[in-house]
């Protein structure tokens, strides 16, 4: 019996792996615009997104139960003398930085700004739940090194708007050209 040759298989480069990571999830942040923001109009005409008065009210309880039980004696006291105190600010800080987090990834729109706020939301997250199950543990530290990956590898330059904006980027008569 002679020896064939398999077809070659079609592979995934893996930016286009990383991508479908990225999407999904950009995608459980995005969740954030139905959650916590609404629409309201300014000057009773124009529709401009804000957060939801229901995010705003259950975000303190939900913070306040994160602060009891907090082993981390210097987190626990940041969540209830900072975050408490001032929970409407916090309140408009976390919806708008999972929208800008979701919408940034799920469409690979400024990746890097999108990363980096949801780097930063993992982390605080991470601190506030960490001491609730080893699951929170593992489910934040999976977000902080995935928000590291999709930053250092430009992420959103596979399937995204930022490969888009790097090329035209280079085409503007604007962009910066070496002396000659």
């Amino acid at each position: 019996m002679a020896y064939r040759a398999r077809p070659p298989v079609a592979t995934a480069h893996p930016a286009e792996w990383l991508a479908v990571i990225r999407i999904v999830v950009g995608l459980y942040f995005a969740k954030a615009v139905a959650t916590k923001m609404t629409i309201v109009l300014a000057g009773g005409v124009l529709p401009v997104p804000a957060v939801q008065e229901r995010w705003m009210s259950v975000m303190p309880t939900i913070v306040a139960k994160q602060a009891a039980g907090n082993p981390l004696g210097f987190y626990k006291h940041f969540l209830e003398e900072t975050v408490l105190t001032h929970s409407d600010l916090f309140a408009h800080l976390t919806a708008w930085g999972e929208v800008i987090t979701g919408i940034g990834l799920t469409f690979g729109l400024l990746t890097g700004v999108a990363s980096i706020t949801g780097l930063v939301l993992a982390v605080n997250y991470g601190l506030a739940t960490q001491w609730q199950s080893a699951g929170q543990q593992g489910f934040h530290i999976l977000l902080v090194a995935l928000m590291i990956t999709f930053f250092f590898a430009r992420a959103g330059r596979t399937w995204g708007f930022d490969a888009w904006i790097a090329t035209n980027r280079a085409k503007s008569p604007l962009a910066r050209r070496p002396f000659s």
